[in-house]
């Protein structure tokens, strides 16, 4: 289950039982007769269900979906209002599905935010109208779920943030691996279409890469990859992008940057690589090929395809070389 499934499966459980909570309390001071408390609690549970229909809504666009973040504040915007002009002491049992799902649905920051705040006024109102123990009992215990509740909701957001991170890093090099290449390659697309700036890219082969593996084993070759890695983020520039996209090759996406610039770069790539003292390995060298995009490329494959033929044929030219393969130049 990819994570923004998860997230819409989550938030609209939240929403639902949140809806339910708060439509139980909406009959029940409808029977007592408390009829302001009765059509706060519908006007709430409408927003609650509007929310269960947003979410599915935007099911797909679930982890940047900005419609969370009105209703919530509705909501709780709303409760505020009403904690400070109803004399109703019960009122602020109903902030505690409000923290639980400005925590759940929420970055932990609005969710943060939005849960003092609602914190701090039912506090005030409790101690201004209730007696000093019930309101001291009330206010921890809103206190307390909101601990809990971020506690749980920090280490969700760490575990999310760490199998991202393991789903588009390399464990071994560190730099980006393939599954993340084509996604960025195609948003830097767009961005050079919709603006008109140049972009190029650089595919990277490390020359003989069997016999270093056969002379200094997997353990070897990996680690030199490693040094490698760090190296080349030494090198490129703040903006540009790393990838590594099988055992030996690594590929540059390089924003902003025309064929002059993509020129210049691989070279000194080629050259401080050549140059570098590499541990347990020593000397290595890399075949370079790159290009900027043309006209007609509107997708990753024509770019990285191209790059690759130009690597292929540096490769072919002998090693410690580069190549630069043009693309149909951009009309104006």
């Amino acid at each position: 289950m990819t994570e923004t499934r998860l997230r819409t499966w989550t938030h609209g459980a939240a929403y639902t039982l949140a809806a339910v909570f708060i439509s139980a309390l909406a009959l029940q001071n409808l029977r007592y007769g408390f009829y302001q408390l009765f059509y706060l609690a519908s006007i709430m549970a409408t927003l609650l269900f509007a929310g269960l229909i947003y979410t599915f809504i935007s099911r797909r666009q679930q982890l940047s979906a900005p419609g969370h973040l009105i209703i919530l504040s509705f909501l709780n915007f709303g409760l505020l209002i009403s904690c400070l002009t109803l004399d109703a002491p019960g009122i602020s049992h109903w902030a505690m599905p409000l923290l639980v799902l400005n925590l759940t649905i929420l970055p932990l920051r609005q969710g943060l935010a939005l849960s003092v705040l609602l914190i701090a006024t039912v506090s005030v109102s409790l101690w201004l109208q209730q007696p000093f123990s019930d309101a001291l009992i009330a206010s921890s215990g809103l206190c307390l779920m909101l601990a809990v509740v971020g506690f749980y909701i920090r280490g969700y957001d760490d575990m999310a943030q760490s199998a991202q991170n393991l789903a588009t890093t390399d464990p071994i090099t560190g730099a980006h691996n393939a599954r993340f290449l084509d996604e960025t390659l195609q948003k830097e697309i767009s961005r050079a279409i919709a603006t008109g700036h140049p972009l190029s890219v650089v595919s990277i082969g490390l020359s003989h890469s069997e016999e270093i593996r056969d002379l200094h084993g997997k353990a070897g070759l990996q680690n030199l990859l490693k040094n490698m890695t760090e190296h080349l983020f030494e090198t490129i520039r703040t903006g540009d992008t790393l990838y590594i996209v099988n055992e030996s090759e690594f590929f540059l996406i390089l924003p902003f940057t025309p064929e002059e610039g993509v020129r210049v770069i691989a070279e000194r790539i080629r050259r401080s690589i050549l140059e570098h003292d590499w541990p347990e390995v020593g000397k290595v060298s890399v075949s370079l090929g790159c290009t900027t995009r043309g006209n007609g490329d509107t997708s990753t494959y024509s770019l990285r395809s191209r790059a690759t033929n130009a690597m292929e044929e540096a490769n072919k030219r002998g090693a410690n070389s580069a190549w630069f393969s043009p693309g149909e130049p951009v009309k104006a």
